[in-house]
């Protein structure tokens, strides 16, 4: 298979993540990448851009990412943005305590409840990342080499690994999804049990008996569970 232009950021994350196991999950590293471009793009030149205005004002950010642009130091920027987005909500929001006795509701309060779980950004990189999974589940079943690039794999974060399971269920060749699912979930089930094995011992080490005995691997046997379970989003 052929290198097109959407495969290139996967298979750089999976060559990155194959010789530098503490990378972690390649699909991290590429949130992480699309999270940094989106927020660069809506800081920049595009904050001005009418149809970028008006899905920010509408979708509004979630904490999260509130806080990664707040940390970017544009706050020219970031404020024009909240300028625009607090005017229209307020707009949005009008209306008195009549609304409440009409069947309809406050206003006021659906839009609050709309905001809610919104996010602009969130929305983009879950948009892009289905298609990565996507793209990856084929990249396996067109091309051999992908698949060795799978095996070097240190892990996937839990839930990538659901995300990318489900991808291949979907797009890889029936008669081959059995292969994939090995694949993918041999490398998933070696780390989990390491970290298992990790966890444990770190564990003990806490145990008069054995704190004259090494460490071992465990040191950070805790962040690494925690970044296994979560993920870097």
């Amino acid at each position: 298979m052929s290198e097109k232009i959407y495969t290139i950021p996967i298979n750089e994350a999976f060559d990155a993540a194959g010789e530098d196991h503490s990378l972690g999950c390649p699909f991290c590293a590429l949130y992480e990448r699309f999270e940094h471009d989106q927020l660069d793009i809506i800081l920049g030149a595009s904050m001005m851009e009418p149809d970028t205005r008006i899905q920010t004002n509408e979708k509004g950010f979630c904490h999260k990412h509130y806080e990664k642009m707040f940390n970017m130091k544009n706050r020219l920027g970031m404020a024009l943005m909240l300028e625009s987005h607090l005017d229209e909500l307020r707009n949005d929001m009008k209306g008195g305590i009549v609304d409440l006795f009409s069947g309809k509701g406050s206003k006021a309060v659906g839009r609050i409840e709309k905001l809610k779980d919104s996010c602009y950004v969130c929305e983009r990189i879950e948009h892009t990342m289905e298609r990565v999974f996507i793209n990856a589940a084929l990249l396996w079943d067109e091309d051999p080499d992908f698949k060795n690039k799978i095996k070097k794999q240190p892990y996937f974060c839990l839930d990538h690994y659901r995300k990318f399971v489900e991808a291949g269920q979907r797009n890889v060749n029936k008669k081959r999804f059995g292969d994939f699912y090995e694949t993918v979930s041999g490398v998933e089930m070696a780390y989990f049990d390491k970290l298992r094995e990790d966890v444990s011992w770190f564990c003990k080490k806490f145990d008069y008996r054995y704190e004259n005995e090494p460490w071992k691997d465990s040191k950070d046997a805790v962040e690494r569970a925690i970044k296994f379970l979560t993920g870097k989003e």
